[in-house]
């Protein structure tokens, strides 16, 4: 198994410009809105991010929304705005049935999906001591109820997800939470559910998955060395104030990298990010201080194997 060729020091920087990790009032600048979601996909896109992660919400509660009709409002328009690679959600929200989780996929068969590679607690409960005036009625229960709650993704459900995108032509961005998962993957690979070039997303610093050390991020690197070879593209996103850092890491090893407000609200110690593109900007200062070029979303096409914008149906 071997991923194509990568062009000599180019850096693929992944975008989420909203999401279901954070609430709405714990920063009035994340995208809410079909329009708000538009204008900071787009900015971020101007700032050199290749591809766009996106999820939908309810534009008057905040609430997330995994309905086709919700990613409609904004998926096409975001498309003519921009070439970047768009990239729909399947992971919604921990509440949601993986049912309802496919469906926007399903439904416009996007050029990537992101895929939660197993299951693991998803413990949002200690921001409840960070933030203590929360906008919307259902933002403290929400939080409060991940003390006991278990993101659910089975083999099954994972191998639903797999052959219901499967025929649209859609790959998938493998969102690691711990090291297991990546032996998850590894269990599709072996049965031919997957192939190659695989887009391997770790994720640090979210409370029930792996740590933010230095070692933690080395572990991911070298256990995916291990178990995939050369037929997969590392990137890796931290939460929270390890955003930059845990980037810096990654680009330095070769990797890619994503940022944006689904993954944290901050441009600095104290600074509320005022929009992705203001994180897009920032790591490709280190990107660029590192010798290295950012890709474009062509060229992160070819990199990750994918069908091309004017195959999508939105």
């Amino acid at each position: 198994m071997t991923a194509p060729a990568t062009p000599t020091g180019k850096v693929i920087i992944s975008c989420a410009v909203t999401g279901a990790i954070h609430t709405p009032s714990m920063s009035p600048y994340l995208p809410v809105t079909p329009d708000e979601i538009i204008a900071d996909g787009l900015k971020a896109a101007q700032a050199g991010a290749a591809i766009l992660h996106l999820h939908a919400r309810n534009p008057e509660t905040g609430r997330p929304d995994q309905t086709p009709e919700a990613f409609g409002r904004f998926l096409s328009r975001v498309r003519q705005g921009t070439n970047a690679v768009i990239n729909v959600t399947t992971g919604g929200s921990p509440f949601m049935s993986v049912q309802e989780r496919v469906l926007p996929a399903q439904t416009y068969k996007p050029e990537l999906a992101s895929l939660n590679m197993g299951s693991i607690n998803f413990g949002l409960f200690p921001l409840l001591q960070k933030y203590k005036d929360l906008k919307h009625d259902w933002e403290r229960q929400h939080l409060e109820n991940t003390r006991d709650l278990v993101f659910r993704n089975s083999f099954q459900d994972i191998e639903f997800i797999l052959k219901t995108l499967r025929d649209n032509g859609t790959r998938f961005e493998f969102e690691c939470y711990d090291i297991a998962h990546i032996y998850n993957l590894a269990h599709f690979v072996d049965r031919g559910l997957v192939e190659p070039p695989f887009f391997v997303q770790s994720v640090f610093g979210i409370l029930g998955g792996i740590g933010t050390h230095p070692e933690d991020v080395m572990h991911m690197k070298r256990t995916a060395d291990r178990l995939l070879g050369d037929a997969y593209r590392w990137s890796v996103l931290g939460a929270g104030a390890s955003q930059l850092r845990i980037a810096a890491m990654a680009a330095s090893m070769g990797g890619n990298v994503r940022v944006g407000l689904e993954d944290s609200l901050w441009a600095g110690k104290g600074k509320l990010a005022t929009a992705s593109a203001e994180q897009v900007t920032m790591v490709r200062g280190i990107i660029e201080g590192l010798g290295l070029a950012v890709a474009t979303p062509d060229e992160a096409r070819v990199l990750l194997g994918l069908k091309g914008g004017d195959k999508v149906e939105f």
